[in-house]
């Protein structure tokens, strides 16, 4: 009985934390240590401690602070308004133009930040106003936006991939390369229906740009594209690790933004800085709190208890990666995924590795459904950074998300009966 206690005095814990509304941070630390007080008097909650920061010493984990760094100053600068211009220059004039450039650049700007809520403020922002403008829909607006930057968290350098690697040892560069595909196919899907959603509410079409100045918009986006250049070739090709781009990236932010676009004062960084500082140590906290929680759990066997519960003693391969895909995604949609993948990964990772999956290709499964999550009701984190950015209600946000979450589930399905969707770039 001692295991089902756990369960039941965790989730009572996690669950009335956040309903007596604490951040996701309080419910996390707390839960491990009432644990050992109440089942492992045995175990000092000092051990919990170093489980913590343990869970926050390795060297892989500086790719977080310094991904998110140059997003930051990249935010700060022109890059999101350069980068929506070239791709509205070549495609905003066709049907639907303005809600496939969003989805296109959502794509782009992910190869930069890594991050769905930093996605959703960096081109949601100015990609707001010019779809009101051209006659969407404010609900429809909100939508594409949170929905477009799951994106981000597929296309390297994806944060979901880091954790997720820091988790299971699996190749974050191979990961990382593995996303390429699912995030084209997910902003594909979201263009098509764009373009129908487009005709069939007679949204006006906006004026074709010449290729006057469809070269200008083209030579001021040409540096912001040497990021995806720098992160994906960089890595694909074997110059440096994921690590190493991230520090790149830092350093190429800043020459692009403080010496060639003269966008950020000098004195600016040290702000943008702070605001990197506190971001990474929500992250970080987070990251260790998941640490302890999953010790203590796994000191308890209870993932073994719960695959053994859920998967049968020999499972499919398909059959896995639904049950991964069902957890994860309803996981996601209650908390922030980051503590959902350090959660529920040692839950599955042995029985899916049992069952023929590839680890690369549980990884983007893994994220998929994080990415997934993070826009879906009732309580995906892009959700509220909508709402507070764009100071509109919770039920405006999320009144026009089935047909994405639809599109998302059918991507889901194909992700697990064809796995070389994510895995050909690696062969």
């Amino acid at each position: 009985m001692i295991d089902s206690n756990i369960l039941y005095i965790m989730f009572a814990i996690l669950f009335g934390l956040l309903f007596l509304n604490f951040p996701m941070m309080v419910p996390l630390i707390t839960a491990p240590f009432v644990l050992i007080l109440l089942f492992f008097t045995n175990i000092s909650p000092m051990f919990l401690v170093q489980q913590m920061l343990q869970g926050i010493s390795p060297y892989v984990l500086l790719a977080v602070p310094l991904f998110i760094f140059a997003a930051d100053i990249m935010s700060y600068g022109h890059t999101s308004n350069r980068l929506l211009d070239f791709v509205g220059a070549f495609v905003g004039h066709l049907r639907g133009g303005y809600a496939i450039t969003t989805s296109v650049t959502c794509a782009i700007f992910g190869s930069i930040s890594g991050s769905t809520q930093a996605t959703v403020v960096a081109i949601g922002r100015p990609m707001r106003e010019r779809l009101l403008k051209v006659g969407y829909k404010d609900s429809d607006t909100l939508a594409l936006i949170i929905n477009s930057s799951d994106i981000a968290l597929l296309i390297p350098p994806s944060i979901g991939f880091i954790i997720y690697g820091l988790v299971t040892g699996t190749s974050i560069g191979d990961l990382f390369i593995a996303g390429i595909g699912p995030g084209i196919m997910v902003m594909l899907f979201f263009a098509t229906y764009s373009y129908f959603q487009a005709r069939i509410k007679d949204i006006p079409l906006a004026e074709r740009v010449p290729w006057s100045e469809r070269l200008n918009v083209s030579k001021r986006a040409i540096l912001p594209f040497g990021f995806p250049v720098i992160v994906i070739g960089g890595i694909y090709v074997g110059i440096f690790s994921p690590t190493e781009a991230a520090g790149v990236s830092v350093l190429y932010a800043l020459v692009l933004e403080v010496l060639i676009y003269r966008t950020i004062p000098l004195k600016d960084i040290q702000k943008i800085a702070l605001s990197t500082g506190l971001v990474t140590s929500a992250v970080f906290v987070l990251v260790a709190g998941g640490q302890a929680l999953s010790w203590v759990l796994s000191y308890a066997r209870i993932p073994q208890m719960i695959a053994e519960a859920v998967l049968g003693t020999d499972p499919s391969a398909v059959y896995v990666l639904f049950m991964v895909s069902l957890f994860f995604f309803v996981g996601c949609m209650l908390v922030d995924p980051i503590v959902v993948i350090f959660i529920l990964t040692p839950i599955f990772f042995r029985a899916a590795v049992q069952a023929g999956v590839d680890p690369i290709h549980l990884g983007v499964i893994v994220t998929f459904q994080a990415a997934m999550g993070s826009a879906t009701p009732p309580f995906g984190c892009d959700i509220f950074t909508a709402s507070a950015v764009f100071n509109r209600p919770y039920l405006d946000v999320i009144r026009s998300t089935p047909p994405y979450i639809v599109m998302l589930l059918i991507t889901s399905v194909l992700l697990i009966f064809f796995p070389q969707i994510s895995l050909f770039l690696l062969q």
